[in-house]
């Protein structure tokens, strides 16, 4: 695993992700990488549906013949 070493981190929010690790039951190095994870997480992660509507947003509405052809197919002519 990777090592990160993040520098001037402002005293404030220090004090937060210590308050947040002790309420979640973790140190405050473990609740910076749940952090981390999860940031990257979301934005990498496209979900079906969202990815769907946007496409339909794009294309609009599409109106598809559902209804079966019920003639009967003509056979093959090989000679």
């Amino acid at each position: 695993m990777a090592v990160l070493t993040i520098r001037n981190v402002p005293d404030d929010v220090h004090r937060a992700l210590k308050a947040k690790a002790l309420k979640h039951g973790r140190s405050t190095e473990a609740e910076i990488r749940e952090i981390l994870k999860n940031a990257v997480e979301h934005q990498s992660q496209v979900k079906l549906g969202s990815l769907l509507s946007s496409i339909r947003k794009e294309v609009g509405v599409i109106k598809l013949d559902t209804h079966r052809d019920k003639t009967p197919p003509s056979p093959l002519d090989f000679t």
